[in-house]
């Protein structure tokens, strides 16, 4: 749910009409829901107190400061990928223990600085990088943390473009290389081994990839326990999928529920990296009608906003509803929407693959900031 809803036929975000917003700032902006924010949050936190997980919000959802100190003043840490996260994570005031880092292209530098600031751990996507990790520990004199990223193969039966947990993906590291480096972890002498980590994919609507990626972790956690190699950290990633269209994805609930037993079988601490699922429904961005272009085939409705604000329609088809900030008064919807036939929205600067319908004097577009 979300607290974007219409009253006496003007669109509200809470207790705030959009179009005055929009008078005093202009369009196109983006506009976020601090209720809507910090209820999914909640709900995530609530579905799982059970197990007291860290939650750590994927800043690459979306690292803007106000949403970063909203989640992270509710007890939010951070699931970070780049050295400017981390130094956006560390100004908003989260506590280093409940930052994980994640990438598969980290360097050295942002390596160096996440050991100084004494992050929670690494999220280890290869062989290479853990050398690297080691050696730059070496240096500082000091151990780090880490946990490596396990790449289940698993279908999560989302995007291609967002699947991040079958073999044939950069990420991770498979089951087999793991094993090998577990056992000769001996060889890392600054490294301290915390846990595991896996995340299969985004806009994942359904539990059942998420249920035999898990049993495969725990079959590893075994396998490591009978070599007597402890862990602390289970992390499960995100990936949580949201309504867009005629999803219907699992609720917070609903998603505990099915991997609950599971995940307390491990006796792990367990960590979620949710992104998607937070800020997914909080926020839209709202844009502006300039023009109506006719031609032969078609019409074209250009808008002050463009692909560099929205990009996921034309990446890869992604739906976003359009929805008026003032509704047309009972009776004239008719007559709106038969003058209003064919039209196509197409956004400035955009191409053709970036369309969608329905119009409206000022448009917003619903839960648009979703770039994972």
């Amino acid at each position: 749910m979300h607290d974007f809803k219409y009253k006496n036929n003007e669109l509200y975000c809470e207790a705030v009409k959009i179009a005055d917003i929009a008078d005093k700032v202009s369009t196109p902006f983006y506009l976020y829901s601090y209720n809507t924010l910090l209820s999914h949050y909640r709900k995530l936190a609530a579905a799982f107190r059970a197990l007291s997980p860290v939650i750590c919000y994927s800043m690459k959802a979306n690292s803007n400061l106000a949403i970063l100190r909203a989640l992270v003043k509710a007890g939010s840490g951070l699931d970070i990928v780049s050295g400017g996260e981390l130094y956006k994570a560390l100004l908003v005031g989260c506590d280093p223990k409940k930052i994980v880092y994640a990438s598969v292209g980290k360097t050295e530098e942002e390596i160096r600085q996440a050991i100084a600031k004494q992050i929670l751990f690494f999220n280890v996507e290869s062989l290479s990088e853990l050398e690297l990790i080691n050696r730059v520990a070496c240096d500082l004199g000091v151990n780090a943390s880490v946990a490596l990223r396990i790449n289940p193969d698993v279908e999560p039966k989302t995007h291609s473009y967002i699947t991040t947990g079958k073999l044939t993906n950069k990420f991770g590291i498979d089951l087999d290389t793991a094993y090998n480096i577990f056992k000769n972890r001996a060889e890392f002498v600054h490294l301290k081994f915390s846990g595991l980590h896996m995340h299969i994919g985004s806009q994942i609507i359904d539990g059942a990839p998420y249920i035999l990626a898990i049993k495969k972790m725990i079959k590893f956690i075994k396998r490591l326990k009978e070599e007597a190699i402890d862990i602390q950290y289970l992390n499960i990633g995100g990936g949580l999928g949201i309504i867009y269209n005629n999803e219907k994805p699992q609720t917070a609930e609903e998603f505990a529920g099915k991997i609950l037993p599971l995940l307390k079988s491990t006796g792990l601490k367990i960590i979620l990296e949710p992104g998607r699922f937070i800020v997914g429904p909080s926020g839209i961005l709202v844009a502006k009608i300039l023009y109506i272009k006719k031609t032969p085939l078609k019409n074209f409705i250009i808008v002050d906003a463009g692909m560099n604000d929205l990009i996921r329609p034309s990446l890869y088809g992604a739906h976003h509803d359009i929805l008026p900030l003032q509704k047309a008064p009972a009776g004239r919807a008719g007559r709106e929407s038969g003058k209003r036939k064919g039209l196509t929205w197409w956004a400035r600067y955009a191409n053709p693959g970036t369309s969608w319908l329905r119009t409206g004097k000022c448009l917003s577009l619903m839960k648009a900031i979703t770039w994972r």
